[in-house]
């Protein structure tokens, strides 16, 4: 029946509002898992609807959630039909603690949306007690039940690595997942510098990349492992190539953040062309509060995407 105000076939305003998009929620199973190298194992996760998952840009994050112990797989919330990211969260956050899945952030390391498949990379933290994630992964079996939250614009950064007159990117062993999808998305022929701090040899993998990609590999563990890596950029940087540089940085937060200091104070980088992120803090996991220089920058990063 029509309305006696509208004619035949007119549809009305709210019929015209664009429907509220889906969360990016997704129950995945483990389809496949296989060592890299001895700190680092890669876990293939599946689901149907990953065949049409937009994951084409580099440094796709998504968050994953971990089963407590007696779970067989996570217990979530079912978002509400809306889309409402903030309630579903609420509601997350609403579940009693012994029963609430451990949330932690990843990079998407490759898609294969034939299968309808992706590959996380898990550091395997050598010599320190393991958290969910890093137990997980050391048990994880074809079978496996996660909850996985993303790729999604709620917390979509971009990364260009094409901007600038070359790139410099650094990371730790943690974020090395992460750098190797910004080396593949370089421009070909775009000169490049990597700078990446791993336990030792054995840790280094192929970073193929279009680009003219340059690695230095600093070994080390520990906070001795991160000032070496701050070390090998200060040392290198009288040897920097010519132009405006396109940076992104990414590990342990107060490493991140000495690097940026370095780069923006004493190399005089325009602070708008760093992309930075502290994926882990010493001494706190993603589920202590942030800190004051952690909420700081995270203002900042938002200001910046906003302008």
């Amino acid at each position: 029946m029509t309305s006696p105000n509208r004619p035949e076939g007119q549809s009305s305003p709210q019929s015209r509002l664009p429907r509220p998009l889906p969360l990016p929620l997704r129950r995945v199973r483990v389809t496949g898992v296989r060592s890299l190298t001895p700190r680092m194992v890669r876990v293939t996760l599946g689901d149907p609807s990953l065949a049409g998952a937009s994951l084409a840009r580099p440094d796709a994050q998504v968050k994953l959630f971990f089963p407590r112990a007696g779970q067989a797989e996570p217990v979530l919330p079912t978002p509400d039909p809306d889309g409402d990211v903030m309630r579903w969260y609420a509601a997350y956050g609403a579940i009693p603690e012994e029963r609430r899945p451990w949330m932690r952030s990843f990079t998407v390391r490759a898609h294969d949306p034939a299968a309808g498949t992706v590959d996380i990379d898990f550091l395997l933290h050598g010599g320190e007690e393991d958290g969910p994630a890093t137990g997980w992964a050391r048990r994880a079996r074809p079978g496996d039940v996660l909850g996985m939250f993303g790729p999604s614009d709620h917390f979509a950064a971009p990364v260009d690595p094409g901007a600038g007159d070359w790139a410099l990117l650094v990371a730790d062993a943690c974020a090395l997942p992460a750098l190797a999808t910004v080396a593949e998305a370089l421009p070909p022929g775009r000169r490049a510098l990597a700078f990446v701090r791993v336990a030792d040899p054995a840790e280094r993998q192929p970073l193929p990349t279009p680009g003219d990609l340059t690695v230095h590999w600093v070994y080390g563990d520990g906070p001795a492992g991160d000032e070496s890596l701050v070390a090998a950029v200060r040392s290198a940087a009288e040897g920097f190539p010519a132009g405006a540089p396109y940076v992104w940085l990414a590990g342990e937060a107060g490493t991140v953040r000495a690097l940026r200091r370095h780069l923006v104070e004493e190399r005089g980088v325009d602070r708008r062309a760093i992309d930075f992120a502290g994926y882990w803090r010493r001494r706190l996991t993603q589920d202590d509060a942030p800190t004051a220089e952690d909420l700081a920058e995270a203002r900042e990063r938002l200001a910046m995407r906003a302008g």
